[in-house]
């Protein structure tokens, strides 16, 4: 009935799932290598390195190793070397006459060994123990769900810079034809062929890509900030960020393909469903912990050793001194602090039991979305290629139409319009395809490798 166990989380409605294989959690565990981009992995294999939230949770467990070596301490008995040396004097003056001859100043000087040990028949210490280890745990689960987020948040940036250099390419590529079109347009007014309207509206809208390049210029250099951060480097290389990217063939020509069939009993491999588990095994510890204190204590003590007036005499025979006894404790007046610490205790189970669950739930969530997302993101990116291609060509029977007179410039400008936001729309749906490989990856606990720990 004393005995400590390992608690076992509550059961949960999970949905029935093959197991995974080895070859899925292998594709998982360094899901960036999927995307073959040399940039990338230096990435995320430096933030991973130097990443100052992955350094902050690596020191949570170093705090948790020692609770459990402190834990663990009071399993053990517990010996102390005690040397000790006094001078007193006592009061020559009193209501029984002291022995003539008897000296008032006295010396003592001791040495020896106690040795002490509380028996733990209540598993109050052992209970903290495994309570100990389940939150060093715990700690080293935080630091792989760290260590997962910041690959995810690394390449998932890394995506949208690729984007942004991709949309700034394509801004300056359409500013060298809007200038085109503006020295056009202003030959034609000037030799009479078109009015001032059409003339402004050109010009109107090279400076409308002349705004865009500006706000292009400003995502990239946000995202290479943010870059910098991410992988731990020192201020000042976060002020003047240099973030090393994969050639200019664009974001959406390497977009690699997730197997269909990874099941979703993957996640149960989550670091923070893992996580969870084992701060609510430390809590119902906890709990039992607590409780062993309703129960009286046994503490075993011996001490051996020497004592003597003179310090020449300490070592000998005479001069040795022992004593072992044994105490229990059992508490009488306290019990409603007891009842306390374990109405407490059970409280902060059960909010380990609601966070359990919620972070179970939650994770079904993500990969449900990511699922959803993975899913569409490919119809997406593809559907808005061919919008793409069809608005090229679109704006050439536009552009011959205008040149023949038989429509205004106006329709012209609302083909450019269309033809450069298809466009955008295009590289903003690859660098949505790629997050969402990354977003599965990361809902499918991909990030991190078990073995570590």
């Amino acid at each position: 009935g004393c005995a400590v166990t390992q608690p076992k989380p509550p059961e949960v409605d999970l949905p029935a799932t093959p197991a995974p294989t080895a070859a899925q959690l292998a594709l998982l565990e360094r899901w960036w290598l999927a995307f073959d981009d040399p940039a990338l992995v230096a990435l995320v294999d430096e933030a991973l390195a130097g990443n100052l939230d992955v350094a902050s949770a690596f020191t949570r467990i170093e705090l948790a190793r020692a609770q459990v070596l402190l834990a663990q301490s009071y399993l053990y008995p517990y010996g102390n070397l005690v040397v000790g040396a006094s001078r007193s004097r006592i009061s020559g003056v009193g209501s029984t006459p002291l022995p003539a001859g008897t000296p008032l100043i006295s010396n003592n000087y001791s040495v020896g060994i106690e040795l002490g040990y509380e028996l733990d028949l209540w598993g109050k210490y052992r209970s903290g123990t495994l309570a100990a280890r389940n939150e060093l745990a715990a700690s080293r689960y935080f630091r792989e769900s760290v260590r997962a987020a910041v690959a995810s948040d690394v390449a998932s940036a890394y995506f949208r810079l690729r984007a942004a250099d991709a949309e700034l390419r394509l801004l300056e590529d359409t500013l060298k034809s809007r200038e085109d079109t503006v020295r056009l347009q202003r030959d034609r007014f000037d030799g009479g062929v078109i009015g001032e309207y059409d003339l402004r509206q050109a010009e109107a809208e090279r400076w409308a890509v002349v705004a865009n390049i500006a706000r292009a210029r400003q995502g990239v250099g946000l995202l290479e900030g943010a870059l910098a951060t991410l992988a731990g480097r020192p201020p000042r290389e976060v002020y003047a960020p240099i973030v090393a990217r994969a050639g200019p063939s664009g974001p959406m020509l390497s977009v690699p393909e997730l197997p269909a069939d990874l099941p979703s009993g993957l996640m149960e491999r989550r670091p923070d469903i893992r996580r969870a588990e084992a701060l609510l095994a430390a809590s119902e510890l906890r709990v039992q912990q607590a409780r062993a204190a309703y129960y009286p204590s046994i503490s075993l003590t011996a001490a051996y050793g020497s004592e003597s007036a003179a310090l020449a005499d300490l070592f000998t025979s005479p001069a040795s001194v022992w004593r072992f006894g044994a105490a229990l404790l059992q508490p009488l007046i306290g019990l409603k602090g007891i009842e306390a610490n374990v109405q407490s205790s059970e409280a902060i189970r059960d909010q380990a039991i609601v966070g359990y669950r919620q972070t179970v739930q939650a994770a079904f969530r993500e990969v449900h979305d990511a699922l959803v997302v993975h899913r569409t993101a490919r119809e997406i990116l593809a559907a808005e290629s061919a919008r793409r291609d069809q608005l090229a060509s679109a704006l050439e029977v536009a552009n011959l139409r205008y040149d023949a007179g038989r429509t205004s410039f106006l329709e012209v400008l609302d083909a450019q319009r269309q033809l450069l936001s298809a466009e955008t729309q295009r590289i903003a749906a690859a660098r949505d395809t790629q997050i969402a490989i990354v977003s599965f990856a990361r809902a499918l606990g991909g990030g991190w490798e078990p073995a570590t720990l």
